[in-house]
């Protein structure tokens, strides 16, 4: 039976990992080319074999990679671990489709080949189906198929209390308000992104793939009458072996003595890290503390998002509609005419790893407090936080303030002023401004880890009253159809990016209530009927941090070293090891583009701004970037960027103190690993693979016997024929 029987082809391109893959390139050589090819005699087909199995095209023949996938990964924090991972040479199992729950049956308890490798429907990824999988040694491994369209009950692997016991609320204060004792935020949380699984679980991405699979088990699996196939049968291989284990302090303290001791230390784990994005409304010095009389509006939004599965986290309504509803702000507002005139600066905050504990904001507030920052918190008039507003209800959008910091009498005049403001902004636009009930907490938010060092006076706009009305919150489904993003077909790539969508226009009336409302609380007296959010901009926003990155608008306002982050996948806004990922690249670049000023530097003026005249290199910053392409040609037209936009580190501190068993800071590590990578084939049965070896063993011994005899005649059978010409008397 050739793999063309199959009714599939696929070309090989995955990665073939090294000595691991050729090994088992040899050993399933002798499996599956035996069971496709039965009516050959054994001997002269082990001859065949032995002579086969040293080519990669051998490798193409057996096995069908599968490219597109996502991981499930193994995070680790000071006490315990998350995630997935297979054994160190891959798992590996029989496949089974499972498209509905008694279809579980047959793996948990009548398949006759265990362990299987399941294939399994997205809308029956949830809790109920994987603690029976978990609990079971008949599962080798899991394959998830997305779900098409979005699963309508919700889906959410994360938190029903999201950041739980990192945030204000503690037994020393608003212990009423600890743990989501009054509001559950995300009731569809289910937890699974926070569970331990023993097992490697992939997500399939790509619709043909698992097509592919599905013809592999439709044609070889499908039990006959009840009882199980004849052999051979389809089976996967997942690998995702993880390097480390336990928890946080385990793996630091074994990075740790690698380090101290090996010659070539090898790192186990990573802590999760990147950059914060930020700037200010007039410039200020990145090398000076800040008067300390100087008042700063802070506002915030947080940039990164997550899923079960590594890398994939859309984050369309948990982070994307808030973080550009915070970049329209800042545009709009910076285009006031007066805008020099105001007498608080205003403060832009992008929050990176904030899913994971608050690792941006916390790392913010330490730098404040440890003076490693130019602002302190003394320095934070009031805040304002933008988390989730694309979902609203009709035209209300709630504010959220601390119900334990408004007893202050201090604080509460100011917070009730600030909550003034923002009604009064939405006062003619088509939002509406409602405050939350006086008695419930804070939702989850950056907000919360400043109030843990001080009563500032703040609000957390969102598109909730109580529970968030995201029912893909941290899942792979919170994407562009979860806030109603919608395109006419027929559109080309250059039509769609300014293509204004409903949703577009939705998110610019925010911003403007935003914008004018940071613009009074800044000590703006004119009228702000002229600060208006921009809906064509917002547009491109979405579409490049939803869609595509690799778009027109985005190449134009990068530097041309970058380019190669605009990838043709759809974006991802997970925090990951790397820093800065493409999100906080992107941040940067299009804040830089929305509140920067184009100067008239050369190239090397602006790459060296201490060469340039007046440049102020410690009050701005300078980007080369590469510029929409010239009309008439296909080369750019590049040109220098001034910006107030600056990056500082998001590692929580507990890895700068070396904390790691820490509870006061994020501890959350992220494993490392050699390989992933996914693929089916076919495999023999049990007797086969014995009559096989048995053969095999056989030849081995017969070549053994015969070399030794052939050896021990060797003087008679390879001796030198005498010349008859010599005789002797």
């Amino acid at each position: 039976m050739a793999l063309e029987d199959l009714g599939f082809k696929m070309a090989a391109t995955g990665r073939i990992g090294g000595r691991r893959g050729m090994m088992a390139v040899v050993g399933s050589c002798w499996v599956s080319l035996l069971a496709w090819c039965r009516p050959l005699p054994t001997l002269l087909l082990t001859v065949l074999v032995a002579g086969s199995c040293d080519g990669n095209s051998v490798e193409r023949k057996i096995y069908i990679p599968l490219n597109k996938t996502a991981p499930c990964v193994r995070l680790l924090n000071a006490t315990h671990q998350i995630g997935c991972q297979s054994s160190i040479s891959g798992d590996t199992g029989v496949i089974h489709v499972v498209e509905k729950e008694e279809d579980l049956k047959w793996v948990l308890a009548d398949g006759p080949h265990p362990p299987y490798m399941i294939l399994l429907d997205g809308n029956l990824f949830n809790r109920n189906v994987m603690q029976q999988l978990k609990g079971t040694s008949r599962v080798s491994g899991l394959a998830v198929s997305i779900a098409k369209p979005n699963p309508p009950q919700g889906f959410s692997p994360g938190l029903k209390c999201p950041n739980d016991g990192f945030g204000v609320y503690s037994k020393d204060y608003g212990p009423q308000y600890a743990h989501c004792n009054r509001t559950v935020w995300n009731p569809m949380g289910s937890g699974l992104s926070y569970e331990d699984f023993d097992f490697p679980i992939f997500l399939l991405e790509d619709a043909n793939e698992t097509q592919v699979i599905k013809q592999c088990y439709q044609d070889h699996n499908i039990p006959i009458d009840g009882s199980g196939p004849e052999y051979p049968l389809c089976a996967m291989q997942l690998f995702s072996h993880m390097h480390a284990v336990t928890s946080t302090v385990t793996c630091m303290r074994r990075n740790s003595i690698q380090n101290t001791f090996s010659i070539n230390p090898e790192t186990v784990c990573d802590p999760l890290l990147d950059y914060n994005v930020w700037s200010t409304l007039h410039p200020i010095s990145s090398s000076e503390k800040v008067d300390p009389k100087k008042e700063f509006i802070m506002v915030a939004t947080r940039i990164d998002s997550h899923s079960f599965f590594w890398n994939i986290a859309p984050g369309a309504e948990s982070a994307v509609s808030s973080f550009v509803t915070h970049l329209a702000a800042a545009e709009a507002l910076h285009k006031a005419s007066d805008v020099h005139l105001l007498q608080r600066n205003i403060m832009f905050t992008f929050f990176q790893g904030e899913t994971f504990d608050y690792i941006g904001s916390s790392r913010m507030v330490y730098d404040m407090e440890k003076d490693k920052f130019p602002l302190r918190l003394e320095n934070i008039h009031s805040f304002v936080e933008l988390n989730q507003v694309a979902l609203r209800s009709g035209s209300v959008l709630w504010m959220h303030t601390d119900p334990v910091s408004r007893l202050n009498a201090t604080v509460e005049p100011q917070i009730k002023n600030l909550l003034d403001i923002l009604s009064n902004s939405s006062v003619g636009a088509n939002v509406t401004l409602q405050e939350v009930g006086f008695s419930q907490p804070l939702p989850p938010s950056s907000f919360q880890r400043f109030l843990r060092a001080r009563h500032i006076p703040g609000v957390v706009l969102t598109d909730h009253q109580t529970s968030f009305q995201n029912r893909y919150y941290q899942s792979m489904y919170d994407t562009p159809e979860n806030i109603q993003m919608q395109y006419p077909e027929g559109l080309s790539p250059e039509e769609t990016l300014e293509y204004v969508t409903d949703t577009a226009k939705s998110l610019a009336e925010v911003a403007t209530v935003v914008a004018r409302a940071l613009y009074r609380l800044a000590g703006g007296a004119n009228d702000t009927s002229a600060i208006q959010a921009d809906p064509k901009t917002i547009t491109q926003m979405l579409y490049g941090f939803l869609v595509k990155m690799n778009n027109s608008w985005f190449q134009s306002i990068i530097k041309p070293d970058l380019k190669g982050i605009l990838g043709d996948d759809v974006p991802q806004h997970y925090v990951a090891v790397s820093s800065p990922v493409n999100t906080t690249y992107l941040v940067q670049y299009v804040l830089a583009n929305l509140t920067g000023t184009v100067v008239n530097l050369t190239k090397e003026e602006c790459l060296n701004p201490e060469k340039a005249p007046n440049a102020e290199k410690e009050m701005y910053d300078y980007a080369w970037v590469q510029g929409s392409l010239d009309p008439n040609s296909t080369s750019r037209v590049p040109y220098c960027v001034r910006s107030t936009v600056r990056l500082s580190k998001a590692l929580s501190p507990a890895f700068e103190l070396r904390e790691w068993g820490s509870t006061e800071y994020s501890t959350w590590t992220e494993s490392r690993w050699k390989e992933i990578r996914a693929r089916i084939f076919l495999v023999a049965s049990k007797e086969l693979e014995i009559i096989t070896l048995v053969v095999g063993i056989a030849i081995l011994v017969f070549s053994l016997i015969a070399t030794h005899l052939i050896n021990a005649k060797a003087d008679v059978l390879f001796s030198i024929p005498r010349d008859p010409g010599a005789v002797s008397y």
